[in-house]
């Protein structure tokens, strides 16, 4: 990921809250993403391609810088790396997702919903595919987009959180399903 997406909290208690909602987002993310990436509109994960878990975890991240250039606004991003986590029902030895989860903080509370609605109008003309998009059913009624890139074998689910303290959009990217190359194993981190 570019280093223009880092953050240093002063407090712990924000960078632990925010670790706590990427987390629990990360897990949200990876039960329901992947379903409309496939050429057959089945609920069962594409196929990404042959890669090893780092060169992969660099594409993802890659997503991730696009869409941080996307959002357009001055603000600070979380600091975080992608992950790997299993294909289910597929050998865990061979086979793996990379899921990418991170926070934006815009410099401007003001620019949250304005910010959401440029990703509305602008992932569509770059290749993604918006598959939701709307009010979620918690108290806050946090603004969800769900989009998927058929392309890239990629979905990112974006949550506007305008009453959170600090407000911020929480975004987890999730893969399709790689295979290791021949005689590799996935490399876990």
């Amino acid at each position: 990921m570019a280093s223009s997406l880092s953050i240093r909290t002063k407090a712990p208690d924000v960078k632990k809250k925010m670790s706590t909602i990427v987390f629990i987002m990360s897990l949200a993310l990876a039960s329901f993403t992947g379903c409309s990436m496939t050429d057959n509109d089945s609920s069962e994960v594409p196929f990404a391609g042959t890669s090893t878990s780092y060169d992969a975890a660099d594409a993802v991240e890659e997503v991730s810088s696009d869409l941080y250039n996307l959002i357009g606004v001055k603000g600070k991003a979380s600091d975080s790396r992608a992950g790997v986590m299993d294909c289910s029902d597929k050998d865990r030895e061979t086979y793996f997702r990379i899921f990418h989860p991170w926070s934006f903080q815009p410099a401007s509370v003001s620019d949250l919903g304005a910010v959401m609605e440029r990703l509305k109008a602008e992932l569509p003309k770059r290749g993604w595919k918006i598959v939701s998009y709307g009010p979620d059913t918690s108290k806050n009624r946090n603004i969800n987009l769900v989009a998927d890139n058929d392309e890239k074998k990629v979905s990112v689910k974006i949550v506007e959180m305008a009453k959170d303290d600090p407000p911020m959009l929480s975004l987890d990217i999730v893969s399709g399903c790689y295979k290791v190359p021949d005689g590799k194993k996935v490399e876990r981190f």
